[in-house]
């Protein structure tokens, strides 16, 4: 493993000094289906209380990390989702969400966060960096901060930390560290690494002793983690180091697909790991759910509307209407509106394989809930066939959709709550509850909520072509217009841009999109 790294000579104790932290929070949402989707991936869930995955691991960040020395890394089709919730967890947060526009997996999300921490004028040796999954359960917050404060000081010195779990059993899902010598600061030298072991080599590697869970958590300095780009990626690092001529969301889709894991720490050798003293889950499973959750007298966790008789053992979850299960032991029961999901706890791992299949359908149950929620508000589908759809749409306050057009359906809306502003072609007007309006198709038109309460309306499409691309836009406060732009919302999936400015965030930012 040998590695060509920058110099190991400690930082200076600078007490202005204030480490930078990534937060990786994008997914693919596969492993929870049906609650998580690939519009809606477990980290954007409230799985285990009122705060989602990634509100959570943004208020254990903040307990170290400076807001503005803070960045969230995320896909593009999340970005506002991701900034809503960072929003509610610290004002500031909005502004410092950074979208890859292509997916490209940990290692090129982590230098669009590089990125910017250079760009603010600290130099790359200087930089102590932590990095850490948005998607990770841990409630002892305290242990956390001990462990994390150890690992910066053997970050400034040079080392690569990551952070190990002691192994509950021989778990096939995680990957795993081999830890050698003691180090400073509790930490021990890394041997190698384990990919996910089948169940007979995991045994052995806890038989052996010296295993750890690899949690996906890294503290380094920013020069020796660019040296090794350079050593080990050369192709990346090209790219990364022609930003200053080149934005960096430019030729993103062509660069490689590598996990921070695979494609460089495991080729590194100067890598410390320090033995977790917290609670760890990357609640990758509905068993992990299921062990972590609290269980009634006959062990079933039970979220939501839910009868079980005589029932033992079992994840029971609705949120999709009543549910109702009797004589059942060692089961999983997952219902939403749209999809329901049974199968044994031992054969959680094959969830995968659902959403496989699903996919290979062309399935939308893969894609998205019957509720989709977009940065002014959300819609529900609550029927759709040839020729027809019907949605209800929610705008929030002070909220306004893009102005569009159709060129195959035309629409008709009905307000049920609220006052909404309507324009249709040069004419713009209020719509207080049970009026309407009909929009033909190829005409001008935007919805927006002037109040201070949301407005609620019925939509329904009618026409031979109503999917999600039919769209051109004209003007957009959330910076939508490019061509092929994903943004599927009312009617809004993004197509060719209207010949108005865009007036939406800055999108074209050179480390990525800042939403």
């Amino acid at each position: 493993m040998a590695q060509p790294h920058a110099s190991a000579v400690p930082l200076s104790e600078d007490p202005d000094s204030r480490p930078w932290a990534i937060v990786l929070a994008g997914g693919s949402g596969t492993r929870l289906w049906p609650l998580s989707r690939t519009l809606l991936p477990k980290q954007l869930l409230a799985l285990n209380g009122a705060n989602t995955l990634l509100q959570d691991t943004l208020v254990r960040t903040l307990t170290l990390f400076p807001p503005g020395n803070t960045w969230v890394a995320t896909n593009e089709e999340h970005v506002f989702e991701v900034r809503g919730q960072a929003r509610r967890v610290e004002a500031s947060l909005d502004g410092r969400v950074l979208a890859e526009p292509v997916g490209r997996n940990t290692l090129p999300a982590i230098l669009l966060g590089l990125d910017r921490i250079l760009d603010a004028g600290v130099p790359a040796r200087e930089a102590v960096v932590g990095v850490f999954p948005a998607d990770h359960a841990i409630h002892d917050v305290a242990a956390w901060k001990d462990c994390v404060g150890r690992g910066l000081e053997l970050a400034r010195d040079g080392w690569l930390v990551t952070f190990g779990v002691k192994p509950s059993g021989p778990e096939t899902g995680y990957g795993y560290i081999h830890r050698g010598r003691a180090v400073d600061r509790g930490g021990y030298a890394v041997l190698g690494f384990m990919e996910k072991p089948d169940l007979k080599t995991a045994e052995s590697m806890l038989r052996q002793g010296g295993y750890l869970w690899n949690s996906g958590m890294y503290l380094f300095r920013a020069d020796v983690f660019l040296a090794a780009v350079e050593g080990f990626v050369p192709a990346l690092h090209a790219w990364w180091t022609a930003r200053r001529d080149t934005p960096l969301v430019r030729g993103y889709g062509g660069i490689p697909d590598l996990s921070v894991d695979y494609g460089l720490v495991e080729k590194m050798d100067r890598i410390a790991v320090i033995e977790a003293d917290f609670d760890w889950d990357d609640l990758g499973s509905w068993e992990a759910l299921y062990r972590l959750g609290t269980k009634d007298r006959d062990g079933c966790l039970i979220q939501g509307d839910v009868l079980a008789l005589d029932c033992r053992d079992s994840l029971l979850v609705s949120q999709g209407g009543k549910l109702a299960v009797t004589g059942m032991r060692d089961v999983v029961v997952v219902q939403t509106r749209d999809a329901t999901l049974v199968c044994p706890l031992s054969r959680v791992q094959g969830v995968k394989d659902v959403v496989a299949a699903l996919r290979a359908q062309g399935s939308p149950l893969v894609e998205a809930h019957v509720t989709v929620r977009r940065p002014w508000g959300s819609y529900t589908v609550l029927e759709e066939g040839p020729g027809y759809k019907i949605k209800r749409i929610e705008v929030l306050p002070g909220a306004r959709l893009s102005l569009q057009m159709h060129h195959h359906r035309s629409e008709h809306w009905v307000v049920i709550a609220g006052t909404a502003g309507v324009r249709v072609g040069e004419d713009s007007f209020l719509l207080a509850e049970n009026q309407s309006v009909d929009i033909p198709k190829t005409t001008l038109h935007r919805l927006s909520n002037p109040g201070k309460v949301p407005v609620e309306i019925i939509e329904i499409q009618s026409g031979p072509y109503l999917e999600e691309d039919d769209i051109v836009r004209f003007d957009d406060e959330y910076g939508r217009l490019a061509g092929g732009e994903k943004g599927p919302e009312t009617g809004e999936e993004a197509g060719t841009s209207g010949p108005e400015k865009n007036n939406g965030p800055d999108v074209g930012r050179e480390s990525g999109i800042q939403a």
